[in-house]
This record gives C-alpha cells, sequence and structure tokens, in this order.
C-alpha cells in the first residue's frame, strides 16, 4: 500500500493546479489524505458504494470515485467543487493507479534483487523475471556493500538514490541492517581503478551530507546478471577481512585483499598450529609490547630500511636495532631477514583473525 504521505502530496499537488478539493479514504471511512477539513460521510454510505458495481456516484454533495488494483477496489477517491470536480477526480484515480503500479513494481523489483543476491533463484526464473522488470541479463556490474551504523541506513539510502538511480541501470536494495547494497552498471572499458573512485566518492559525500562514517567494499566485475550474487559475495566477503586485517582502511577491493584473504579462508585450527610453530605458544610473546609491533609494521612499511625507518619513527638508528633484536630474542625471527619478517608479518595477521573468531564465539 502507498503511504499516507505519498497519497498527501500528489492530491495537493492536484489541489493547487485544479482548485478542487479532494479526499482520499479506505473502505472503512478511514482518511488516508485529504485537502477538506470537514469530511462528514456517514459510513455506510460509503461501504454501499463501494460494494456496488459503479465506478462513481455523488454522495452527499461529494463525487465518490473507486481506486481498483487487480480488480479489487482499494481505496475511495471523493472531490469537492464546481462542476470541474468530477474530471479531477477521474484524475486523481488515474494517478493513484500509477502510484500503486510503480510502488508494486519496486517491491518486485526489490524482491527479485534480494533473492538474485541471497542465489535464491533458479537461472530460468533470473532471465524470466528480469525480462518482466525489464533489467538487462547481460552487460558488466560489480557489487558495492555500504557499511553503516544502522541508525542511519533510512538517511544514507535516500542520499545514495540521488546519485545511482534504476534508469541508469543502477540499483540499491539491502538484504541486512546496517548493510546497504548497490548494484552497480558499468560501461564498457571501466576498470578497477573507477570501481576504487567510485566507492572513495560513496565515503566522502556520507561523510559530508550525513556527518557519518561508513566504509565500503566491492567485488570483481561479473558479466551476466547471474553471476551478481558471486559479486555480492566477493564484497561481503572483503568488507569481513578487511575489518579484521585493515581497520584503518574505508574503501576495501576483494581483488586487492592479498595475503588477508588466504588467511581468512584457512581452518582455525590450522591457523593455531601456525602460532604455535611461530610463537611457541598461542599468542605473541610479552616482551613484544605495542611499541615493538608500531616499530616493526613501520619496518614492514618501509622495505626493511633500517635508515628510513627510525627517521619516520624519529628513533636513533640503534634503538631500533635494539627493538629489532629484542624481537629476535623473543621469537626467534631476525627481522632484517626477508623470510623472518615476511613470517612474523603473517604471523601478526594470523593472530588477528583468531581474535576475530574468538570474538565472534563469545
Amino acid at each position: 500500500m502507498l503511504s499516507n504521505q505519498i497519497i498527501q502530496s500528489s492530491i495537493d499537488e492536484l489541489r493547487c493546479i485544479t482548485k478542487i478539493d479532494l479526499c482520499v479514504m479506505d473502505l472503512q471511512g478511514t482518511v488516508a489524505a485529504s485537502t477538506i477539513d470537514d469530511v462528514e460521510i456517514p459510513i455506510d454510505l460509503v461501504r454501499e458504494f463501494a460494494e456496488s458495481a459503479a465506478d462513481s456516484q455523488v454522495i452527499s454533495g461529494y463525487h465518490f470515485f473507486k481506486v481498483l488494483e487487480d480488480e479489487e477496489v482499494v481505496y475511495l477517491v471523493l472531490t469537492r467543487g464546481n462542476e470541474d470536480a468530477h474530471m479531477v477526480g477521474k484524475i486523481a484515480v488515474t494517478q493513484l493507479r500509477q502510484l500503486m503500479t510503480a510502488y508494486k513494481e519496486k517491491l518486485d523489483r526489490d524482491s527479485f534483487l534480494q533473492n538474485l543476491i541471497l542465489d535464491n533463484l533458479l537461472l530460468v526464473d533470473i532471465y524470466n523475471r528480469a525480462k518482466k522488470l525489464h533489467i538487462p541479463a547481460e552487460g558488466d556490474r560489480v557489487v558495492f556493500l555500504i557499511e553503516t551504523m544502522g541508525d542511519e541506513d533510512a538517511e544514507i539510502m535516500e542520499l545514495l538514490k540521488g546519485l545511482f538511480i534504476p534508469y541508469h541501470g543502477d540499483y540499491l536494495t539491502a538484504v541486512e541492517e546496517r548493510n546497504i547494497i548497490l548494484i552497480k552498471s558499468l560501461t564498457q572499458g571501466d576498470s578497477y581503478r573507477e570501481l576504487k573512485h567510485i566507492a572513495e566518492m560513496i565515503v566522502d559525500m556520507v561523510n559530508s551530507e550525513a556527518m557519518v562514517n561508513v566504509r565500503v567494499s566491492y567485488g570483481t566485475i561479473v558479466h551476466e546478471l547471474k553471476n551478481v550474487s558471486r559479486s555480492f559475495k566477493e564484497a561481503k566477503m572483503a568488507l569481513d577481512v578487511g575489518r579484521i586485517f585493515y581497520a584503518e582502511k574505508d574503501v576495501i577491493a576483494y581483488h586487492a585483499l592479498g595475503i588477508g584473504r588466504l588467511i581468512y579462508q584457512l581452518p582455525e585450527s590450522l591457523c593455531r598450529i601456525f602460532i604455535q610453530e611461530v610463537f611457541g605458544s598461542s599468542t605473541i610473546p610479552e616482551e613484544v609490547d605495542e611499541e615493538i609491533l608500531a616499530t616493526v609494521q613501520k619496518f614492514f612499511e618501509n622495505s626493511l630500511n633500517i635508515s628510513e625507518t627510525s627517521r619516520q619513527l624519529f628513533v636513533h638508528r640503534n634503538t631500533l636495532v635494539y627493538r629489532i633484536e629484542k624481537v629476535q630474542k623473543a621469537t626467534g625471527l631476525d627481522m632484517r631477514v626477508f623470510e623472518d619478517a615476511l613470517t612474523f608479518n603473517i604471523a601478526l595477521m594470523v593472530v588477528n583473525y583468531l581474535k576475530y573468531l574468538e570474538s565472534m564465539n563469545s
């Protein structure tokens, strides 16, 4: 059913253009929207007209009209005014029918897209329903996943609707709280550079317009509608992997997850065995505190360059070497050796993954 706000907006526009007062009520006589302040019609007369075969009728000085959907009466329209009131009533009926049709199509499209994303449709159903809803079965598409805080979903959805519209082949929907799904239609030749730009634009727009921080992930480009669910699953995985390993990033691409994606797909038991082999326990040694971990991370970022790392950390070269040797004493891994540094970096990522699993199970 249409919202009362939409109906009120529609008849307000008609009233402004025609100067004819209108009222829309349901079959129980409850007013849904009106430009008339004093509608008083006996309920038995309303029901009698609704059950009659007539499409329109004059009752107590009002022109009554029926609004039908699937051959059933849904609303009654009343007009009051001069000789043009009858014509305005018929226009209002037509307008309400068009609004209901558009609303029904939107519900059908949302239902189709949600089931498509969740992989709940047979292949033949995908093509048949897509054809009915005028959604091309072929064409480059990608799924963006916008993670919100939950309370601002409706506001963010409205912002995005102004930017991505079905007319251009873009569709917005949602299957769970805190996640808004954008199925973005692409032009031939669009690369992952353009996708990153779109994701960054979404983050910046929501941050500036709604004053809300969001994280955006996206899957790989698919060429057929049936594969949209794959791009969605990739975007969802990218969001999870980014939350664990790349918490500082607000844009995460599935194709650029690197080793984080590999660790995410490993069994928990295998991860624990690896940590025991590296650290000799299920946790990082106590000697390796937060300061040393931050130092090692900066050391990785600077490709194991001691001079550049000490400069960026504003510490003496000897201090940096001391911290690196402290890690070596605690773990047996020398951060100045590439293979050891790689092993330690992977181990830290695995530890973060195990902490994530523990938090999910608690």
